[in-house]
């Protein structure tokens, strides 16, 4: 099944094909006799991710209800470290002040990565006189004291029109990365930009403008590249573009990185979600690369599982 579906919901949470209602447990295709919930939320980027695990992993568990939000990376911290998910997507490590969060709750957690993204640049198809920016040029255009307002102030050469930016909101983790990458630190960017934490949103916004310029997830790209056009990044071995094989050999740089989901330990104790963080795992090379993302080495896969099985103590 391909999963290059990625939801065009705008609500703050979407619940992924619901378990199924009544039943006898096992006697019935898909049933398991498992039942519960699994309540995540977090980045926009691993959503995709997420949504092809609980899809599949609902088709065998059917009474397993697992509901699936894209708040954003800060925004998904922010309910699990106040306990009110199970799992946290996330396109970013967790910071510091999260982690005080979490403690002062008592929420105990493992970072599990997930899979790799080539964080993605892109334009209008229109757009033919741009094929590679250099991250310098991404400096001085979303830099905070940028005085970038045209196409030709980037270049001579080119159009002397608007250069129209949008941008994953500030809640992201792919904002967060972007700007720490870009302009060396995290959450430092301009302000005039279209933001949204749904990147369907910026696909929309870019696809209807010829001037465009925005990033996101690679799994974004790759679901709407009929109506979008990436662009190469120099980092100063030339113009790389992103790709399976230059994001896994680390080439494409430096917008290539690790995606996440935090698992609280508590959670980890019901049936339910143990079940769907090991199916999420042992089936991650396969629906990873469905989603759009590069999957991790089947040993680290291998890590994450005894990670999982450690922290519930060593629970079946």
């Amino acid at each position: 099944m391909d999963h290059r579906r990625i939801g065009h919901a705008a609500l703050a949470t979407l619940l992924v094909l619901l378990g199924a209602c009544g039943g006898d447990g096992g006697s019935e295709a898909g049933g398991s006799g498992l039942t519960g919930q699994v309540v995540i939320d977090g980045s926009s980027t691993v959503f995709p991710v997420a949504e092809a695990v609980a899809e599949e992993f609902q088709i065998e568990n059917r009474d397993v209800r697992v509901s699936v939000g894209y708040s954003g990376t800060g925004g998904g911290f922010l309910r699990f470290c106040n306990g009110e998910t199970d799992i946290s997507n996330a396109s970013r490590p967790i910071r510091e002040n999260e982690v005080q969060a979490c403690a002062e709750n008592g929420v105990e957690y493992s970072e599990i990565p997930v899979a790799w993204d080539g964080l993605s640049v892109v334009t209008n198809p229109e757009a033919e006189f741009v094929e590679c920016l250099t991250v310098e040029e991404l400096a001085r255009i979303w830099g905070p004291d940028s005085t970038v307002e045209t196409w030709s102030d980037v270049r001579p050469e080119w159009p002397d029109e608007p250069i129209r930016l949008y941008a994953p909101g500030t809640q992201s983790g792919t904002f967060d990365y972007f700007t720490e990458t870009v302009n060396g630190e995290s959450g430092a960017s301009r302000a005039d930009f279209q933001a949204s934490e749904d990147d369907n949103i910026l696909v929309q916004g870019i696809a209807g403008d010829p001037y465009a310029l925005g990033y996101f997830g690679y799994a974004y790209y790759l679901e709407n590249q009929d109506r979008l056009k990436v662009l190469g990044i120099d980092g100063g071995n030339g113009c790389v573009l992103p790709s399976d094989q230059t994001i896994e050999d680390g080439t494409y740089s430096p917008l290539s990185r690790p995606l996440f989901v935090y698992v609280k330990h508590s959670a980890l104790q019901r049936p339910a979600v143990r079940a769907y963080v090991t199916y999420m795992l042992e089936n991650a090379p396969e629906l990873v690369p469905s989603t759009g993302y590069h999957a991790l080495r089947p040993d680290q896969y291998a890590e994450d599982l005894r990670i999982v099985q450690e922290a519930v103590g060593g629970a079946d």
